[in-house]
């Protein structure tokens, strides 16, 4: 199980400490809600999508011992009208739509492509935001 503490305090609201036992890094709001010191939430939610992803397809086409060089990927995160979305199931309401351009670089062939793009949707953090997901909350 992963452990990450989270510590914000009144004299900045938005800017958090965040640590992970060996690692520390901050997370804010951009300007002028916060003093834009660190990503904000959903950055870093982006960026752990991006992460997970690049770090699956390396791992599976060195696997492989396909020539894959670099992954690039591109991260967005929208909310649309469930009407407007025409990939959604909601019907109503706002649906959060995130998306990823993900540009693979190396002499691969058209079917190594095919299957990376498919190895990509299995990275664990992509399975997890794309299932059902319980979050349980104990305040003290």
């Amino acid at each position: 199980m992963t452990t990450i503490t989270v510590t914000g305090t009144s004299n900045d609201q938005y800017e958090t400490r965040i640590t992970d036992g060996r690692h520390a890094f901050s997370a804010d709001e951009p300007e002028p809600l916060g003093t834009d010191t660190g990503p904000n939430p959903y950055e870093l939610l982006l960026a752990a999508l991006g992460a997970c992803t690049s770090m699956t397809l390396f791992m599976y086409a060195g696997r492989k011992s396909w020539p894959l060089e670099l992954v690039e990927i591109e991260l967005s995160h929208d909310r649309e009208h469930a009407e407007d979305c025409e990939r959604c199931e909601e019907e109503t309401g706002l649906v959060e739509v995130i998306g990823r351009k993900i540009t693979l670089t190396g002499p691969l062939d058209a079917e190594q492509r095919e299957r990376l793009a498919y190895i990509a949707t299995r990275c664990p953090v992509h399975k997890t935001l794309s299932s059902a997901t319980t979050i349980v909350d104990e305040i003290t």
